[in-house]
């Protein structure tokens, strides 16, 4: 197999690789914010349960995540469930809304109560001081572990291969298994570390120009 045509069946699976990357950041970040609310909600049966099932999606392996949304609902309840996309792309969305849900929670919680109580002396409501205050600061203060999340996400993307989704890297595998050559797998390397190196330089863009204290 040539390496043209290597290539070219490996940019398909990097395709979705891409979609997956993409649709999970679309879902993820506002379900996140969602989810942080719900995790410092001051109605205690919301809190307690939101924090829980955060704790749940964090202490447990995305791929098992991945497994049980696939093969759950036919296994457990007897029912036909997603196809094996959107079954990856539901466990993704789950999982990194959990992990940006603590991510924005820490940013939040780390303003200082006097900028909310100043805002409120202006005859500011809650949602104005949210986002005409907080907000700002808050992504901030994020930006550096996100970033470090999604870059992590580009990697993740590599386990829709468990339910034989055709990714990057299970397209490295099958061409591996149908014509015993190996450097197709450390070829994909090359795919993964310009993906990652984009973000970073771009992360790293964003971070010094909202680093307004500098120079």
């Amino acid at each position: 197999m040539s390496f043209l045509e290597v290539t070219l069946q490996l940019l398909d699976g990097f395709k979705v690789t891409l979609i997956l990357f993409f649709i999970t950041l679309l879902g993820a970040l506002p379900l996140g914010l969602v989810i942080a609310f719900g995790s410092m909600s001051k109605f205690k049966p919301l809190r307690y349960l939101t924090r829980g099932i955060v704790w749940i999606i964090r202490g447990t392996p995305l791929m098992l995540q991945v497994i049980l949304v696939f093969y759950g609902p036919g296994l457990i309840f007897g029912v036909q469930g997603l196809d094996r996309f959107p079954a990856v792309v539901v466990a993704f969305i789950v999982n990194y809304a959990a992990y940006f849900s603590e991510i924005y929670r820490g940013g939040i919680e780390s303003i200082p109560a006097g900028q909310y109580e100043a805002g409120q002396v202006l005859g500011m409501t809650k949602t104005q001081i949210f986002f005409r205050v907080v907000l700002f600061q808050v992504i901030k203060r994020i930006l550096p572990p996100m970033g470090n999340e999604i870059i992590t996400l580009v990697k993740d993307t590599s386990l829709a291969r468990v339910v034989s989704v055709v990714e990057l890297l299970k397209a490295a595998q099958d061409i591996v298994g149908l014509h015993a050559i190996i450097w197709p797998i450390f070829y994909i390397g090359a795919f993964y570390l310009l993906f990652t190196g984009i973000l970073t330089i771009l992360f790293n863009k964003i971070e010094k120009k909202l680093n307004y204290y500098a120079g």
